[in-house]
């Protein structure tokens, strides 16, 4: 079974990132990704986000993210963290998740994983063989556009923070 949504992903080093954000863009890269693809018709610019989200040249607070994401979009959405189960019914409706890697925070310094601490859009799931795989868009590297790529649940589960975007019943 396999869930993709078409999302077009962006490189946080993008020639259109400001060159000073790119190491600690992938916040806000992921939010804009998001964003473009929840509201396709909206006006939001990556570097703005940075600065809207609160980032820093250490990275996104999840807390900040979460905040700042409801003051940027207003009460017609809920902005919220959320378990696998919601993150996977959020994709099933249609709708991203952003979701965030994190060793430093989660205390899990030594542990094997995709990423350290890393932004990403998650953007579908496939169970292979009993195991579940989250399908992501990486948000790229120094020269290297976003990839779509699939990371096993199982071995990043203990850092992962997934966050809903969500439209209230009222928008």
């Amino acid at each position: 079974m396999k869930t993709q949504l078409p999302i077009k992903g962006i490189s946080q080093y993008d020639s259109s990132i400001h060159s000073t954000y790119r190491s600690s863009a992938c916040g806000p890269v992921t939010a804009y990704v998001l964003l473009n693809y929840l509201l396709p018709n909206s006006s939001f610019q990556a570097n703005d986000l940075y600065s809207k989200l609160g980032s820093t040249r250490i990275g996104l607070f999840t807390h900040r993210f979460i905040r700042n994401m409801r003051k940027i979009l207003g009460p017609y959405w809920q902005i919220k963290k959320c378990s696998l189960q919601t993150a996977l019914h959020e994709l099933k409706n249609g709708r991203p998740v952003a979701l965030k890697f994190d060793k430093y925070f989660s205390f899990q310094w030594n542990k094997k994983s995709n990423f350290a601490y890393h932004w990403v859009p998650l953007i579908g799931y496939e169970m292979e063989n009993d195991e579940l795989f989250l399908i992501i868009h990486d948000n790229g590297g120094r020269n290297r556009e976003s990839k779509i790529r699939k990371v096993s649940y199982a071995q990043n589960a203990s850092i992962l923070t997934f966050i809903q975007i969500t439209p209230t019943s009222s928008y």
